[in-house]
């Protein structure tokens, strides 16, 4: 069966549109499955009929809780704070196959998902996994973006991760809850570790 592109007229405007049109040709121009780079919220709820997953690693860019949150994780008047990728070190996340088939009804759903404001930056990332090599669709964001955070500091964390709550819950329960399916799948972060560590959290336990 041959995929075709959905219309984003009616999930997507202007820019976005056209940045979504322009990723789903890149995809189709290779003919294949979809491949999807989760390494926050994605790995424990992904919400995509996903045929396979695989544990990946990306080189050039890490995760970081460093990505303001005003909706999902907190509100205009106490931002909270969501994961992004940065450019340079490591990642080591899931890669979710989702069928060649089954792109254009999933795609949608995924773009508005990630992309509701044209925040991320969506690129292909080399992700290396078990299974060898495979090219994934990932968000990443620049640091030239205003949705960036900067460095915070350990106070920083401590105000956000006790007052921060939003429409899906607080930042604390999303920090918490990635680590904990991190570590569910044998995956170490130590910079999430320690900012659940000085925020504290107290429910994550080594």
């Amino acid at each position: 069966m041959t995929a075709t592109a959905p219309s984003f007229h009616d999930t997507c405007d202007g820019a976005s549109d056209a940045l979504a049109q322009r990723i789903l040709q890149q995809w189709q121009a290779r003919g294949e499955d979809l491949w999807v780079f989760g390494y926050g919220s994605l790995i424990w709820r992904p919400d995509l009929p996903y045929s396979e997953q695989r544990p990946a690693a990306v080189h050039g860019w890490h995760r970081a809780l460093q990505m303001w949150s005003r909706v999902n994780r907190g509100t205009a008047e106490q931002p909270g704070l969501v994961f992004a990728l940065l450019s340079g070190g490591s990642c080591r996340g899931v890669a979710f196959r989702v069928p060649r088939a089954q792109v254009p009804a999933v795609f949608p759903q995924l773009w508005q998902r990630e992309m509701p404001l044209p925040v991320y930056e969506p690129r292909w990332l080399r992700c290396r996994t078990a299974g060898g090599q495979v090219q994934a669709l990932g968000f990443t964001l620049s640091r030239a973006h205003p949705a960036w955070t900067g460095t915070l500091s350990d106070a920083d964390y401590r105000r956000i991760f006790h007052s921060a709550q939003g429409r899906y819950g607080s930042t604390r329960d999303y920090a918490e809850q990635t680590l904990h399916e991190l570590r569910r799948r044998g995956i170490r972060d130590r910079a999430l570790e320690r900012i659940v560590g000085i925020a504290g959290a107290g429910t994550i336990t080594p």
